[in-house]
Order: structure tokens, then sequence, then C-alpha cells
């Protein structure tokens, strides 16, 4: 209990609770301690209904299933892997920033989910970070499955038509990887090319999540440095998905 207490308090704290609900609800929602419809996003509910907390549990909350269960365990470790390297890498000390960068992907993606007839966020959401988490690291090598070996540019794409291929879906991916690169291209890309800033972090986040004595914040600047390589292994599998090196390293 120990390592594991440790391992929980060492993701970095906005990471932490979205990963919790992630976790917690879904398994509440399979041992039936509550109805999943109380947790879907539904159009009329939500407008008609005034049940307006469906955008907030259909960001945690996703169907449990046999067929679904490996699923939603993938998207958990995306979100762990890929949430945590870019709440410590890109916006390290600068959580309020982070929590924009979700609350924002989460608005677009509740409008385009709304307009899709998409029942739960959770995989767009993670996709959104994953994608621009590949945008700040889109030279590095990640490992698929069966060894397969490719640029972390090609990433987002790569699940897209995995998922197309063994679930016939892809719907949620789209959404996502529209999502990401939204707010990519709103933050960084075009006030580096224009220097025009367009979108920025309200003032009161800053209070509610204080950045680092001496850090920067707000958006428009890609940071250069990467974080350290990761050691290869010699496992295959889900495990390794995601994880490679920088071009260039050992």
């Amino acid at each position: 209990m120990s390592d594991f207490s440790d391992w929980y308090k060492g993701i970095p704290e906005i990471t932490r609770y979205w990963f919790t609900g992630s976790v917690v609800l879904p398994l509440l929602g399979r041992l039936g301690v509550f109805s999943p419809y109380i947790m879907l996003l539904d159009w009329n509910l939500f407008f008609y209904k005034f049940q307006i907390w469906r955008p907030i549990t259909a960001l945690f909350y996703y169907p449990v299933t046999p067929q679904t269960g490996f699923h939603w365990l993938m998207m958990l470790y995306f979100m762990y892997n890929y949430s945590k390297n870019l709440e410590t890498g890109q916006f390290t000390g600068r959580p309020a920033d982070y929590f924009f960068m979700l609350a924002f992907n989460w608005i677009i993606c509740t409008i385009a989910c709304f307009a899709t007839g998409i029942y739960f966020m959770l995989e767009p959401m993670v996709l959104s970070v994953l994608y621009v988490f590949c945008q700040f690291n889109r030279d590095t090598i990640v490992s698929f499955w069966f060894g397969t070996r490719f640029k972390a540019i090609y990433l987002p794409w790569i699940l897209v038509a995995f998922d197309m291929v063994l679930r016939g879906g892809g719907t949620n991916g789209i959404i996502g990887i529209l999502v990401g690169h939204f707010f990519y291209f709103l933050a960084f890309q075009y006030p580096q090319d224009n220097g025009t800033t367009i979108i920025s972090t309200p003032s009161f986040l800053y209070k509610l999540f204080p950045s680092q004595v001496g850090g920067v914040h707000g958006f428009g600047n890609v940071n250069e440095v990467r974080r350290p390589a990761a050691n290869n292994d010699n496992n295959t599998g889900a495990r390794n998905w995601g994880r490679g090196h920088t071009l260039g390293g050992n």
C-alpha cells in the first residue's frame, strides 16, 4: 500500500483528479451503485430537463462491460501517460494554464458531442490531450503493437485507424483530434505565426492554481526542452504504447 500511495501521490494534481474520477465512477456504475443513464450526455435532458451535471459526468464516466473493458483501460493508460507528461512537461509549474486547456477542450468536446450524438466524452478528451502532447513531441519515436515504430505525430491517427478496425468506430477519436488541434492552433501555432494572442487563461484560475514562483505562464511559446528519453525494454503489447525515445537518443 505504501508503494501504491507513493505512485498515486506522484501523479500531478490535475491529472490525478481526472484519472481518479475516470476510474471510480465507471467502476461504481459497473457494480450497479447508480444507473449509467444519469451519467450520459443528452441534449434534451440537459436543455429541457435542466440536468446540467451531465457534461461533467460524461467527462469521467465510461460504460464498462466485457466488450468495452479493454478499451476503457487503454484510455486510462493514455490519460495517465500523456496528461501526466503534459502537466509535468510543457505545462510544468503552470497548473492554471493546464486546467484551462482541459476546460477549453471539454467545452468544445461537449458542443461536438451534442452535435454528433455521442454520450460519453472520456475518449475524445483523452485523444485531444494526446494530440497536443504529440504536437509538442512530434519527432519522438513511439512503439505500437507488434514492434511497429513511428513518430509521435502519427500516433493519434494510428489510434483512430486501430479503433475503426477493431470496433468499427473512430468518430470519438476524430473529434478528439479536431478539438486538440483547435486548441493547439489558437494557443500556440497562430500566436507564433502572427504574434497575436487569441486565447489566454482567466486571471481567477491563477488564484486557484498558482504558478511556481518565477515561472512563466500563458500561451504562445512552445517549450523546446524535451523530457529525458525513456529507456526501451523488450516487452511488447499495450504497455509499450506511446513509449519511446527522441530521435538521436539512446
